[in-house]
């Protein structure tokens, strides 16, 4: 373990040491996340339950709103729009995120409404995506049954050729979310299992309160 991951891990956690925004200390932890060399801290674990209440979860892309020019302040990521994730979307407009980050010891746990992005920020995302990536999602139905993998890969050749010397446009299909939070929880890994946990409360007037959870 490096001198700053330990240092890192060593940092006191509670409400008076966090910033007063859990947005702006998601930052600050997502950045340290960053310089330690965490593989993919962009990973997060999305969990949403539909109209039938069933839970489901799976690891998607935190895409910072700030980096790609997406006009929210929040939690964007990014999937097919008739995926089961934006079917349970539809149902059901509430979802969970978490972020763990294991060699530092820290978990970040939001909660909130997820509402759609705007047409115009999907594109300019999807237009700085690599090629491969932008035929992909124009050539894979997600989470539907495919025969085989050859028939996936024949499928990104038609698209190929379909947009070859041209800018590859945003599927119809294709787009963004963002999650607004209500709650953030910031977890840091003590021994004994005396972990430090800090819960933000969005209140009715736009403020947020900040309290010391029992580990």
């Amino acid at each position: 373990m490096n001198d700053l991951v330990t240092a890192l891990r060593d940092e006191p956690l509670g409400p008076e040491t966090v910033a007063a925004d859990p947005l702006a200390q998601f930052r600050r932890w997502y950045a340290e996340a960053a310089r330690a060399g965490i593989l993919q801290p962009d990973a997060m674990h999305l969990a949403t339950a539909g109209g039938d209440g069933a839970p489901s979860g799976r690891i998607v892309l935190y895409k910072d709103p700030e980096e790609h020019r997406l006009g929210v302040a929040g939690f964007p990521f990014f999937t097919h729009l008739d995926s089961p994730k934006a079917r349970a979307l539809a149902a059901n407009p509430e979802a969970a995120l978490t972020f763990h980050w294991s060699l530092l010891g820290r978990q970040v746990r939001i909660r909130g409404a997820v509402q759609r992005l705007p047409g115009e920020a999907s594109d300019r995302y999807f237009a700085g995506r690599p090629e491969g990536s932008q035929l992909g999602a124009w050539a894979s139905p997600q989470s539907e049954p495919i025969g085989s993998r050859e028939e996936l890969l024949a499928r990104v050749e038609r698209f190929r050729r379909e947009f070859a010397g041209k800018p590859v446009p945003r599927p119809p299909d294709w787009g963004g979310y963002w999650l607004a939070p209500r709650e953030v929880e910031l977890w840091q890994h003590r021994d004994d299992r005396l972990h430090d946990r800090v819960l933000y409360t969005l209140g009715g007037e736009g403020t947020w309160t900040r309290s010391r959870l029992a580990p």
